[in-house]
């Protein structure tokens, strides 16, 4: 069992100055109140997963195919593998993905991926439809997002105003995240149908905030507080809470710097001097880690636990779970039952793959 208390780790600061250091505490697998089960294995680079009223589980593979676990089984075909222009070079691929709010009646599905274009990358966002486990294009919603080998962003939710929201990353262009004319280093907020809402930020604009270097994770609360996770350019990982119109400081500042140039957003938390690298987020609605706020982490190889005051403006403890157990965690999400479904991404090029890597692990409540 695991009693070392990582002191590298108290510098993590809060954005209540009141509160200057937590201590992260690290607990075994064994202790965890869940049982631990691998649903999928051999896959490629899992990106994404939702999971449809009926229990069946969707998931990207960031080549390019969406596949399908039904009945605690994987299909081995997919629903539907992109071809050209679709292009997986890089970080860049087949990302994000979300079902329609009813998808047991119009089959819809959101995705994010990669193409290219007269030899330059991009993302797009666009709609699927699905009939007999099968899939097409129905639909391009939003196009020419910058993408490169680098900072792709990704992630995809449908938020509590049934809005698609969408993380950017600045594409290796830190520039851009301050651009207002440029979709990158933003989060987007959409219709469903990809016209522009009416209350955006700023008008017949997608962009919802800015300043962003490579955000991965969406979450809203109970209260609809929308959190982001985001990658910081060396440690300085960050979650934030976002809200519309403003200002998160990339590339002016990161972690809780300060600028004189611009009116910037400190995180709600930052990774301070260590690397978390950390990609999907959620606050789980029921079960033992009920009113967490759970963040996956790559480089960091774990799954925070964040407790957070009853607001949830304030994180009051970190917790680090399942750590170096199964190397690179890119994504979590919680099921209808309070199961919780994490992602490997351990085949990325960054990553120590095993044998049986990659894999969708499943976390029942005890």
């Amino acid at each position: 069992m695991k009693k070392i208390i990582y002191n590298s780790l108290y510098n993590i600061i809060f954005r209540n100055s009141n509160i200057a250091k937590v201590k992260l505490k690290v607990i075994s697998a064994r202790q965890i109140p869940y049982n631990v089960q691998i649903v999928a294995e051999n896959l490629y680079i899992p990106w994404a997963i939702d999971i449809s009223d009926k229990g069946i589980v969707y998931f990207t593979e960031r080549s390019g195919a969406i596949r399908v676990i039904e009945d605690g089984k994987l299909k081995m075909e997919p629903i539907i593998k992109f071809s050209p222009p679709f292009v997986s070079v890089g970080e860049g691929g087949l990302m994000g993905l979300v079902l329609d709010r009813n998808y047991s009646q119009n089959h819809y599905i959101y995705v994010m991926h990669s193409y290219i274009e007269s030899n330059i990358i991009y993302n797009r966002v666009v709609r699927l439809f699905e009939n007999n486990n099968r899939a097409v294009i129905n639909k391009i919603l939003l196009d020419k997002i910058p993408g490169g080998q680098i900072h792709n962003g990704g992630r995809i939710k449908i938020g509590p105003d049934n809005k698609l929201y969408i993380t950017t990353g600045d594409a290796g262009n830190s520039l851009l995240a301050q651009d207002l004319k440029s979709t990158a280093g933003k989060i987007l907020r959409i219709e469903l149908d990809g016209s522009i809402p009416k209350d955006n930020p700023i008008i017949n604009s997608p962009i919802y905030s800015l300043g962003h270097r490579n955000p991965q994770g969406l979450a809203w609360n109970f209260n609809n507080i929308l959190y982001e996770s985001e990658h910081g350019q060396s440690a300085h990982d960050e979650i934030n809470i976002i809200k519309p119109g403003l200002n998160y400081g990339w590339p002016m500042i990161q972690g809780n710097e300060e600028s004189t140039e611009i009116i910037a957003q400190k995180p709600l938390i930052q990774s301070g001097e260590e690397t978390w690298a950390p990609s999907g987020i959620v606050f789980i609605k029921q079960g033992p880690w009920k009113e967490k706020l759970l963040v996956a982490n790559l480089r960091g190889q774990q799954l925070l636990v964040m407790s957070l005051n009853r607001s949830g403006t304030v994180v009051r403890n970190v917790y680090e779970w399942l750590k170096n157990d199964y190397g690179r965690l890119r994504e979590v999400i919680e099921g209808k039952d309070g199961s919780i479904y994490l992602s490997t991404s351990n085949r990325d090029g960054r990553g120590n793959p095993t044998v049986t890597d990659d894999k969708i692990i499943r976390l029942i409540p005890k």
